[in-house]
């Protein structure tokens, strides 16, 4: 059987990951909108990376939730 503090320590594990990885997605954001212009494929990879944004935020959420 798993222990609680077990779970709640590879939440918070998971937690670092995902708020890393927001944190990535929102520095090459910022990037891109210090561009004038954008390529196709750069209004492509925004698009991707606030939709990224949105389900890292979401499964962040999630994990608080639960250890709570």
């Amino acid at each position: 059987m798993i222990s609680t503090r077990s779970l709640v320590g590879r939440n918070e594990a998971t937690l670092d990951q995902l708020q890393s990885q927001h944190e990535g997605h929102e520095v090459r954001l910022e990037e891109l909108k210090l561009k004038t212009l954008l390529t196709p494929e750069e209004e492509f990879e925004e698009k991707q990376l606030k939709k990224k944004k949105l389900r890292l935020k979401d499964q962040m959420e999630l994990l608080r939730r639960v250890a709570s």
